[in-house]
């Protein structure tokens, strides 16, 4: 697939994915649109099927590593309509096709990855960001990086997302619910504390961090690293890890159809009214007066 979206590197075993979309915060589509999401799975297809790679790094061009789905574009995949009257909602079976193969399929892949992945984060990490670094074996962060899932402002109500488990077993069960019932974001620095990333370090010194890691991961054996992968989703699976990508896509399936009761936002209503920037800003000024919510969120994307 040709598409300079997402770029691919080989540098001997080690193989760079980048995301290439700086002008949209290297934001994220769906499945068969043919932007970043077709892109960024064909070039890893690109890594798994070269013998040679033993490593993936995973990294954003610009000023984000990804700052989530580009919400001009989420429901329309759906089948969404513009409120009209006639229309018929979308149906269910719709909806959980698509997210099955966005986060049974595809992400899962992402997790399961027979190659040793690295998630390289810089500024803006949130939304289905996270979940892909979330899916990757080691991240490595910037201090100054902005982390989060504030995804979870649309109403997901703590779920919704394939990654549950994983996040659950980096960051703990209590830790991981406030992270996403409340969608604060923390830093690079502070997500290296709880687990969720590796290290955190100064951003001039971003690259050869990462460098450094793979190049010394490349040191094991390409049948080590390709058993111990295989070994892994094992106990991945006995452990619950890998049921999480199904669950996750039943209950985004569920969060795209709930109805909204007086008083709670409806982004994609309010995005429909009075554009996607207004609705951003309504969303996130009913959570920036509680602490911990400080205004880290770029609405003029």
């Amino acid at each position: 697939m040709s598409n300079d979206k997402v770029l691919y590197e080989k540098d001997g075993q080690i193989a760079t994915i980048t995301l290439n979309n700086p002008e949209k915060m290297n934001a994220w589509d769906f499945p068969n649109q043919d932007g970043q999401y077709d892109a960024f799975y064909s070039k890893l297809d690109l890594a798994e099927e070269d013998d040679e790679v033993k490593v993936v790094i995973i990294k954003g061009e610009g000023r984000a590593f990804s700052a989530g789905h580009d919400l001009n574009t989420v429901g329309f995949i759906y089948g969404m309509g513009t409120g009209q009257a006639g229309e018929r909602r979308a149906s269910q079976r719709h909806r959980l096709k698509i997210d099955r193969k966005w986060m049974g399929v595809d992400q899962k892949r992402l997790f399961l990855f027979p190659k040793v992945t690295i998630a390289q984060i810089h500024g803006y990490c949130v939304g289905e960001g996270l979940i892909v670094a979330e899916c990757c074996d080691l991240a490595i962060s910037t201090k100054d990086a902005k982390i989060g899932h504030v995804d979870q402002h649309m109403g997901l109500g703590g779920a919704g997302i394939p990654t549950l488990p994983i996040l659950w077993a980096s960051v703990g069960l209590k830790r991981g619910m406030e992270m996403l019932l409340t969608g604060d974001m923390m830093s690079g620095e502070q997500a290296a504390e709880i687990g969720l990333v590796n290290k955190a370090g100064d951003p001039e010194g971003l690259e050869d961090e990462v460098l450094t890691l793979a190049r010394k991961i490349c040191l094991q054996p390409y049948d080590g690293i390709a058993m111990g992968k295989a070994a892994r989703t094992l106990l991945f699976e006995n452990m619950g890890l890998v049921f999480g990508f199904e669950s996750g896509a039943l209950a985004h399936t569920a969060f795209t159809n709930i109805r909204w009761e007086e008083g709670e936002h409806n982004f994609l209503r309010d995005r429909r009214e009075h554009g996607t920037r207004s609705a951003i800003s309504t969303r996130e000024e009913r959570f920036e007066k509680y602490p911990g919510s400080e205004k880290l969120w770029p609405r003029n994307r």
